[in-house]
């Protein structure tokens, strides 16, 4: 298993010195996962791959990450820039706040970068302002969203879906309305609140699942543990796969911030062992093809 091949389809960078992230230029504040002072500085494409220099990486996609809310697309013009000196991001997910009215011409900003895939809006509402991404809940049933998000679903782009588990009734029916989207979960559904939550986590899993249209990333489990082991881990990869099935789920790191919870030959080498059992083509699946296929990279 030394060899396979990886595709990690989901890690992010940063520049503090040419770009500016609120949550990362403006000081450290409460968080869904904790204090992040550790990765508050540069994080290159060199770096990231000096962390996975040891895994088989042969792809990777880049995930949004809170950039000037001002110009979203100017994280991905940087992300192209990139990309075209280094091969890596193979491909980039960018922002974008559907109840915005201008949200289409936003998209073709993007769209002008060649590895621009699709769009992240993370939609996680809580009670704890710290884990709070929205203020409002239920905001994907405005109408005004609900419009803007037309205009990713005519545009053929896919949707990085962020959320907490007691939202996936809502976002099963938006999945719905729009068959033709592809919608890929973000971390296993993101289940930072401990573990008197793993069962209404795991029936959200399984509701979601019956949308064909969705795929999960298998990441970020690190936020809910902060000292998480394989087998504090194991019932949420099983869960997971378990749900959606092995052709709709995909293992991804969440470097550099997950890098506070482990490495990445730990998290990588730990999911590893979790399908030791499984097949070639089943570890392919995981760890490579699916993101191939989701991200068309």
């Amino acid at each position: 298993m030394d060899n396979l091949p990886i595709i990690d389809p989901h890690f992010h960078l940063w520049d503090l010195e040419k770009n500016y992230y609120p949550w990362l230029s403006d000081g450290v504040k409460q968080s869904a996962f904790g204090d992040y002072t550790a990765i508050n500085k540069t994080y290159l494409i060199e770096d990231f791959l000096a962390d996975a220099k040891n895994q088989n990486l042969v792809k990777s996609v880049h995930l949004d990450v809170g950039y000037d809310p001002e110009d979203p697309a100017g994280e991905t013009r940087w992300l192209q820039s990139v990309a075209d000196k280094h091969g890596f991001p193979h491909g980039i997910v960018g922002y974008a706040d559907f109840r915005k009215p201008d949200v289409g011409d936003l998209l073709d900003e993007h769209m002008s970068c060649a590895n621009f895939r699709g769009i992240r809006q993370s939609m996680n509402h809580h009670v704890d302002p710290a884990k709070t991404y929205l203020t409002e809940p239920e905001v994907s049933r405005t109408p005004e969203w609900r419009s803007g998000f037309n205009e990713l679903a005519r545009r053929g782009l896919s949707f990085d879906l962020q959320l907490y588990y007691w939202q996936m009734e809502e976002f099963l029916d938006l999945a719905r309305d729009f068959p033709d989207v592809q919608f890929i979960l973000n971390h296993t559904g993101m289940q930072v609140d401990g573990p008197s939550h793993f069962e209404g986590w795991r029936k959200g899993m399984r509701h979601l699942a019956n949308a064909p249209n969705v795929a999960c990333k298998i990441s970020g489990l690190g936020m809910g543990d902060w000292n998480w082991t394989v087998e504090s881990i194991r019932p949420y990869v099983e869960e997971a796969i378990s749900a959606f099935g092995v052709e709709r789920c995909m293992f991804a790191s969440n470097f550099p911030v997950d890098k506070l919870f482990g490495t990445y030959d730990t998290i990588m080498n730990s999911f590893k062992t979790l399908v030791a059992d499984y097949s070639r083509d089943e570890k392919l699946a995981l760890f490579h093809d699916n993101a191939a296929r989701f991200y068309r990279i």
